[in-house]
């Protein structure tokens, strides 16, 4: 008997709980949301922007785009926030990697948060000064095997998009580059396009004003697949460089045990603004991509970043302290 009433007892602690959070999420939002990104003026913020705007015009609540210098500081407020959905992360694969560029980083990726949706990913255009006499990956990489460390290829970083992109590939077609590091990718790009680099792993977005005038030429996008923002240039792997992959993303997350049920409804609504015509569009135009995944699917990519430049990071001794 006392077992029964057990039984009864946690099957109705189960149902209330379920109810509860299923109400929880119906009742979402009924006050101010915030969306913590990093600085002012990058492609977080563009993203963190429009994705507060869509959902605050169908949710009728304040948006708040809430700035906080690099990505580790906004992983950290959000990693302490209360997980009921009204504070949000937008961030990239500093979220997942600075555990192998840094000590004692305060969290677990895997465990402290809960992953909401891939928002957009940004390819790289592998683009080089025009007296480099290569005319594919194949070739740029027999010139660089001929001539070991006499090309310099500039990062706006370290550990950023461009500077992995570029340690990937020095990794897989086990060439000697020399790595010139600047503040900002705008700098590194004109001192690409002066001839003082030779080599750059470049935003989409941030070269192909140069390719098409010619000051630049672009031998491969570095995804896995095609992209309609460099629909002429081949990838990477398909033009001398099999399994090769890397790209810039932007994610959104919650603080881990956030119910289930609001990150259900968090990622559908989310998917619904970012795959608007109209924010496509905005986005494509910054040379960005919508994806719009699952969690499942941003978790799945975590894991497969964590294995892969995890391994390339470590070998080649990067340290970002």
């Amino acid at each position: 008997m006392l077992l029964r009433r057990l039984a009864v007892c946690m099957l109705m602690v189960a149902v209330t709980a379920a109810c509860g959070t299923a109400t929880q999420a119906q009742n979402f939002p009924n006050k101010p949301v915030r969306i913590v990104a990093a600085g002012v003026g990058g492609s977080g913020d563009f993203a963190a922007r429009l994705i507060a705007q869509g959902l605050g015009a169908g949710w009728s609540q304040p948006m708040i785009v809430d700035n906080r210098g690099d990505g580790t500081v906004a992983a950290t407020i959000a990693l302490k926030a209360p997980a009921d959905g009204y504070t949000l992360l937008l961030t990239g694969s500093n979220l997942w990697l600075l555990q192998f560029l840094r000590n004692n980083v305060a969290w677990d990726p895997l465990k402290d948060f809960s992953p909401v949706t891939l928002a957009v990913s940004s390819p790289n255009l592998v683009v080089v000064h025009p007296a480099v006499t290569a005319k594919s990956v194949r070739e740029l990489i027999a010139l660089a095997k001929a001539k070991p460390g006499a090309l310099n290829y500039g990062t706006s970083g370290t550990g950023t998009s461009n500077h992995l992109a570029g340690e990937l590939f020095k990794a897989m077609g086990g060439v000697d580059l020399v790595r010139v590091n600047y503040k900002g990718a705008a700098l590194a790009i004109t001192d690409l396009i002066s001839g003082q680099l030779q080599v750059m792993f470049a935003a989409a977005g941030s070269v192909s004003s140069h390719v098409k005038s010619g000051l630049l030429k672009a031998l491969a996008v570095t995804s896995a697949r095609p992209t309609p923002l460099a629909p002429d240039l081949p990838t990477v792997a398909a033009s001398g460089l099999p399994g090769y992959e890397s790209v810039g993303v932007l994610a959104i997350f919650a603080p881990a045990g956030t119910p289930a049920a609001l990150i259900v409804r968090l990622n559908r609504e989310i998917g619904q603004v970012l795959n608007r015509s109209d924010a496509k569009a905005k986005f494509f135009n910054t040379g960005t991509e919508i994806v719009a995944s699952t969690p499942d699917e941003l978790t799945a990519t975590m894991k497969s970043e964590i294995n892969r430049l995890g391994k390339v990071i470590r070998d080649a001794g990067i340290r970002d302290e």
